[in-house]
């Protein structure tokens, strides 16, 4: 199993998270996605590796964007 993490700026709701959550769980490979607001983090699983640029992607898609 692989696990990604990236801290997410902007996220503030329950909302917010399950917007950057659907569009995490549509990247291809991708697993399981848990948001935590109160550090801003998306932990996201994998049978193989993920591109991280994938996942900045969708987050972006969702509104929001990748800290680094």
């Amino acid at each position: 199993m692989n696990t990604t993490v990236v801290t997410v700026s902007g996220m503030t709701c329950g909302c917010c998270a399950t917007s950057v959550r659907k569009e995490v769980e549509r990247v291809s490979g991708v697993t399981a996605v848990a948001v935590d607001l109160g550090t801003g983090t998306v932990s996201t699983e994998s049978t193989t590796p993920i591109d991280p640029d994938l996942i900045a992607s969708a987050i972006g898609r969702a509104g929001y964007t990748v800290t680094e």
